[in-house]
């Protein structure tokens, strides 16, 4: 039904031609926020039965995209209107670019007649992203439209992932006779000296000359090497070393399909192992050589360090917090993250899940005698961390301590569920406690450090998973970002558990100006009742001023969810000295 469907509309315009080709994709989703540039695009998928989901702001479109990317694994899509429409989403997209995240932007212009005339919204669009994407391009005649975008498809997804964009001019989007109306070429009259009217019909025919061709273009894949001449001696590197540790970044999780097969080649490999970003889900395998806490002192000590998709930079205190007397094995899709200030005594360009994958394969079940004591060191160092946690968890504090906070949530997950993080200081403090339920069960912005990723990831994450409960966990500074488009989950059925920890403060920023500079100016923020926000926004809203009520309004803001809600728990949080000197440069 949906191929006689697709054959009879296919030609009505460009809008059209560029759903068949996110049909062809197998594109269930396209976010938008809605612009006259852009229509013909969105009715062409609504067509074509590809979800149109409008949002309030462009940049949860391509938060929304990134999503949709990340855990399916199929490439997602944002279309916004030109001029402001773009600019709106400029953080998000160099999040994705950051992230190493596929993302297509399809974006409206001005007529092709009308560039650098003065026309509505008609700016430079290239050269706003070009220093964020992989590829940005302006297609020209209805023809190009569908080659461009399978070469923008192809060049977002190969090599590091990222994202591009395709300008599309709103001449080349309508049918042609509407083209030639606005125009003023179907008119009678001579209101035109002649050589206007010839240039705009030159323009016209050139716009939509052979507009049914499609001409396959040249895609450059990025070149990776040779998995297979690497495994023996880094095999051979590893078990000579006492002290492996393997760190695991968001780029070993590239492909979903092979997230339980790297899953069992970390448990095969059992190397000890620290993750980080996405591959934080793989903590929900409590079977897995995986340790959370202590993470520096292994580095300091380890004498052969695996980083696979891990770059050397601020997060490893630019290599500096591993042993300078370690060999380093650095495994990534990027030739420039593989040397980033740290030189690797082996770099190996690939996909560093597929190696860690074949490597295990190549590997005998690995019950390497010589790492139990490291493996017990490093767990009793883990253990007496979480130990601490626990101890802090139950220290007074005014309101709820945000350790506690935690540490009930942990309870309330389970098996399956996905978690969204968006925010400074409480979502630091929650990746030191919660834990994913699924590989997939993680999402965070990435190295970027963005926030207001929230709404846009929890769509993504509850489209590509209906039957996943998904809890976004907010500082109360992040949620401003997000509270409006909760009127998006309400109209689109997203339900979403989204619990604030609201200690009326941007606090990770405050903890060190203080200190320093003793003053708090910019970083206070009021209480605000925001559950009241969003129940008048057509979601559930909840309130916790008190330790003894948590568990009980976990309990109802689930059931609120499972009912097709969205809902939000607004918890006032005590000061805490968890994260104190957090402070990154």
């Amino acid at each position: 039904m949906r191929g006689l469907k697709l054959s009879k509309i296919i030609e009505q315009h460009g809008g059209n031609s560029i759903a068949e080709v996110l049909y062809r994709h197998n594109v269930k989703w396209i976010f938008t926020l809605c612009g006259g540039h852009i229509s013909p695009i969105l009715t062409g998928c609504n067509s074509l039965d590809i979800r149109v989901i409008d949002v309030r702001h462009e940049a949860t479109a391509v938060f929304a995209a990134d999503s949709i990317s990340r855990l399916s694994g199929n490439i997602g899509i944002a279309a916004v209107t030109a001029g402001p429409g773009l600019t709106n989403t400029i953080t998000a997209i160099k999040n994705a670019q950051m992230a190493q995240v596929p993302v297509l932007i399809l974006g409206g212009a001005a007529a092709t007649v009308l560039k650098d005339r003065g026309s509505l919204q008609d700016i430079d669009h290239l050269s706003v992203v070009g220093s964020i994407t992989k590829y940005a391009k302006t297609i020209k005649r209805v023809r190009d439209l569908q080659p461009s975008l399978e070469e923008a498809i192809a060049t977002a997804t190969s090599g590091v992932p990222g994202p591009v964009y395709l300008e599309i001019p709103v001449d080349l989007l309508y049918p042609e006779a509407l083209v030639r109306e606005w125009y003023g070429l179907k008119s009678g009259g001579k209101s035109m000296p002649w050589w206007m009217t010839r240039y705009l019909n030159w323009n016209v025919n050139r716009i939509f000359k052979d507009k049914s061709k499609s001409f396959p273009k040249n895609i450059k894949i990025e070149a990776t090497q040779n998995t297979f001449l690497h495994i023996q001696q880094v095999s051979e590197t590893v078990n000579s070393a006492d002290k492996p540790a393997l760190l695991i970044g968001s780029q070993a999780l590239n492909d979903p399909i092979q997230h339980e097969k790297l899953a069992e080649a970390v448990q095969k490999l059992n190397i000890p192992t620290f993750v980080s970003g996405m591959a934080r889900g793989l903590l929900s395998k409590s079977d897995l050589p995986i340790f959370r806490h202590q993470r520096t002192k292994a580095l300091k000590e380890a004498d052969v360090v695996i980083l696979a998709g891990v770059p050397c930079d601020f997060r490893l205190d630019y290599g500096r917090v591993i042993n300078h007397k370690a060999k380093i094995i650095s495994i990534n899709l990027s030739r420039n993250d593989l040397y980033l200030n740290r030189r690797p005594a082996k770099a190996i360009l690939n996909s560093p899940g597929s190696f860690l994958i074949e490597w295990s394969n190549s590997e005998k079940n690995n019950s390497n005698s010589k790492w139990v004591n490291w493996h017990k060191q490093l767990a009793i160092r883990n253990d007496k961390r979480q130990a601490d946690i626990i101890d802090k968890s139950n220290i007074s504090t005014e309101f709820v301590n945000p350790i506690k906070l935690c540490l009930s949530i942990n309870k309330h997950i389970q098996n399956g569920d996905i978690i969204v993080a968006d925010g400074g200081d409480f979502v630091a403090t929650a990746s030191y406690i919660l834990r994913p339920r699924s590989i997939t069960g993680w999402l965070d912005p990435g190295v970027f450090g963005t926030l207001g990723v929230g709404a846009g990831f929890i769509l993504g994450a509850k489209l590509t998973h209906p039957d996943s409960v998904i809890w976004a966990i907010y500082g109360d500074g992040a949620f401003g970002y997000s509270l409006m488009e909760f009127d998006t989950f309400v109209r689109h059925k997203i339900p979403v558990i989204a619990v604030i920890g609201n200690d009326a403060g941007w606090t990770q920023i405050a903890r060190d100006q203080v200190d320093i500079l003793g003053s708090a100016v910019s970083t206070e923020l009021a209480p605000t009742e925001y559950h009241k926000a969003v129940e008048a926004l057509g979601g559930a809203g909840y309130f916790i001023d008190d330790e003894n009520q948590i568990d009980e309004i976990l309990t109802q803001a689930k059931k609120s969810a499972l009912s097709g809600k969205p809902t939000l728990v607004n918890v006032r949080i005590g000061k805490t000295d968890f994260r104190k000197g957090s402070l990154s440069m």
